[in-house]
């Protein structure tokens, strides 16, 4: 008999419309003690919240717990239990040779899991289940609330309850824009502290392209801070996303060169984000260019307007 404390996680998530804004929730029970946890992002998908949901849930924990997870997604439950080791021994491709997807979200599970004793269980969803039920509900009420303008909370994934108390969260929403490619170009963040109102950062250069401004927007964003934080990192760019949460550390250890031995572009840009971002406990989201989100579009417009500068012969910032 295990001597461990034992504890009883429902956790659920999802996006309505999948892509797009989305809410977890979980529920844990140990004993007479229940606590429930949840939270939203404003552009993401069913997947990813279920695997957040339960991330969160277990990164909660400050001590190794033997540990019941009910979930009603097939894709956690099976990509957990059946899926997810050969995809790592495949340096995390399938077995037709394609990227998995959510690579950032199954590590940072995998730590988690790593650190608990773990049974994983499926439950058939919205059958009356009171605990399934009500991590349902919890992860629909954050998902409504950020519908009414709530900002996102603090991202969860790979963090223990201990990082995440100590450490200030804030949110980066990271844009840039090239006339021309490349051509007269601006960046900007938008930089929002959980307590406190967010603020802008920009600047221009006299030429560049979209994806070396996409990239200086984050860093400028990350250069703002003064003290050690836990950061969500917003962009609506695919190449600074993929980059930073997957093909950074490869680059590195190649001696900055891709998986075919050619020069990775924007070299002395991705090294600059490295040793920001080692200053930070950082995450990873991404938005669509569309999204209806405040912060995004100021950084989207402000970044626009630099752009629109360096054309008319500004000067150029950095």
């Amino acid at each position: 008999m295990s001597d461990l404390p034992e504890v009883t996680i429902y956790t659920d998530g999802g996006a309505d419309p999948n892509p797009g804004p989305g809410g977890w929730g979980a529920v844990l029970v140990s004993g007479m003690q229940m606590k429930e946890i949840s939270g939203a992002d404003p552009a993401t998908t069913n997947n990813r919240m279920e695997l957040t949901a339960a991330i969160s849930a277990l990164g909660l924990l400050r001590k190794r717990c033997r540990i019941h997870l009910h979930t009603d997604s097939q894709y956690l439950r099976r990509g957990i239990a059946e899926w997810v080791e050969g995809w790592r021994a495949h340096g995390w491709r399938k077995r037709n040779g394609a990227p998995v997807e959510n690579v950032d979200l199954w590590q940072a599970l995998l730590r988690e899991s790593a650190r608990h004793d773990v049974d994983w269980h499926w439950v058939r969803g919205h059958r009356g289940d009171p605990l399934n039920e009500r991590a349902d509900a919890l992860a629909t009420e954050a998902r409504q609330a950020l519908a009414r303008g709530d900002r996102p909370g603090r991202p969860a994934v790979g963090q223990t309850a201990e990082e995440a108390e100590s450490l200030p969260a804030v949110s980066v929403y990271a844009r840039g824009c090239a006339l021309g490619v490349p051509g007269p170009a601006g960046y900007a963040a938008t930089v929002a502290p959980e307590s406190g109102e967010p603020r802008v950062v920009s600047g221009g250069w006299e030429s560049a392209t979209s994806n070396a401004m996409e990239l200086w927007a984050a860093i400028a964003g990350l250069r703002t801070l003064r003290e050690r934080s836990s950061v969500a990192v917003y962009t609506t760019s695919s190449y600074v996303l993929e980059g930073a949460t997957r093909w950074l550390a490869a680059w590195e250890r190649r001696g900055w060169r891709t998986k075919d031995g050619r020069p990775v572009k924007n070299r002395e840009i991705w090294e600059e984000l490295a040793r920001v971002m080692g200053d930070h406990d950082v995450h990873w989201f991404r938005l669509t260019a569309g999204a209806d989100v405040e912060e995004s579009r100021m950084a989207a417009e402000a970044a626009r307007a630099e752009a629109e500068r360096m054309r008319d012969g500004k000067t150029a910032t950095t």
